[in-house]
């Protein structure tokens, strides 16, 4: 397999990242939507949130990878056979999963942040908080990172079924391309 896209097929960069941005954003999905359920005295009270943060750090910088990615290697072309509403369709889709992930990868830095101490990653590092305003911060932030959260797993899951009508309905190769496959 080779690591960079080419105009027929993505790399396995390319690919890497994106499967490993897709299970990290379900897993922290279902990790934050259990983590409000508990109760003080849980022994995950403290430490699901840590852990949420620690890999919403980690997501933050492999997305900025992703970006830097994009622009060294890429994407392969639209194919010929899509028409420009799909091709139209596409880009958009592709550029608001972008934003509402970095929106949410901002709005949990601004939840963490809002009492004025850093964010520890796994321990290894610590991320300092920049804005603060404890209460009136930390509900905005909170109020916004839910309806993203959830926005991003509604249209991932369009784009998800959009790529399995290209497969099955339309049988071409895009979702094949995501996968490293040729589209030759």
């Amino acid at each position: 397999m080779q690591w960079r896209n080419s105009p027929a097929r993505y790399g396995v960069v390319s690919v890497a990242i994106h499967w490993l941005v897709a299970a990290t954003v379900y897993g922290m999905f279902g990790l934050g939507l259990w983590m409000v359920t508990l109760g003080y005295y849980d022994s995950w009270y403290h430490p699901a949130p840590e852990l949420h943060k620690s890999i919403g750090i980690l997501l933050m910088m492999v997305m900025v990878v992703r970006v830097i990615w994009r622009f060294i290697s890429r994407p392969p072309r639209a194919l010929a056979s899509y028409s420009r509403l799909t091709h139209l369709s596409a880009v958009a889709a592709h550029i608001l999963l972008y934003v509402i992930l970095f929106s949410i990868l901002i709005s949990g830095y601004l939840i963490s942040t809002a009492d004025g101490k850093p964010i520890s990653v796994f321990g290894l590092f610590e991320v300092p908080a920049t804005i603060t305003d404890a209460g009136v911060q930390a509900d905005l932030a909170g109020q916004i990172h839910l309806w993203l959260a959830w926005s991003v797993v509604i249209l991932s899951v369009l784009h998800g079924l959009a790529a399995l009508k290209h497969h099955f309905i339309d049988k071409d190769v895009t979702l094949k391309r995501m996968l490293g496959k040729t589209s030759r």
